[in-house]
């Protein structure tokens, strides 16, 4: 009995390999399907939270500083403790939004065992936008060529059946 096989072709996968400040790899990659036609909204998505958690954590400073601050039983006061507790919630909530767009622990690979800080979460979102977004917005042009294609190649189908009727 002979086998028979069906060929699968190769995906559309860019693999980014990450390196150390010094330019040595980490052995960390990030992998995007850039044919995947939900990554530009997960894109987008991502950066409309993210825009909403600077908002929040904005928001929630401004609340901090325009009330009574009190002195804290050790070093730091109550309000310098809650503007801590803020920035810590809002690097996490930086965290989880970045990892929507890059996959689990994207974010931690791009940090490479540092600890999140304000400055790392502005690096990923340069990162994003600077280094992995071209490849998304190249994959979207292409696939804007493609749905011209099939546009056009129905289009012409459809004008063929009509004439054949």
């Amino acid at each position: 009995m002979t086998e028979n096989f069906i060929q699968l072709k190769k995906p559309n996968i860019v693999k980014l390999a990450i390196q150390d400040f010094e330019g040595n790899e980490t052995g960390e990659y990030l992998e995007f399907d850039v044919e995947n036609t939900k990554l530009p909204i997960v894109y987008q998505e991502m950066i409309e939270k993210e825009k909403r958690n600077r908002q929040n954590f904005n928001n929630q400073i401004n609340i901090i500083e325009k009330r009574q601050d009190i002195k804290g039983k050790k070093l730091l006061s109550k309000n310098e403790e809650d503007k801590i507790r803020a920035l810590d919630d809002f690097i996490n909530k930086e965290l989880e939004t970045f990892d929507m767009f890059l996959g689990d622990n994207g974010s931690k690979k791009l940090l490479n065992g540092r600890q999140a800080s304000w400055y790392s979460m502005i690096e990923i979102l340069e990162i994003i936008q600077e280094q992995i977004f071209p490849y998304l917005e190249k994959s979207m042009k292409t696939t804007d060529e493609k749905l011209e294609e099939i546009k056009k190649k129905y289009s012409q189908e459809n004008d063929k059946v009509l004439r054949d009727e």
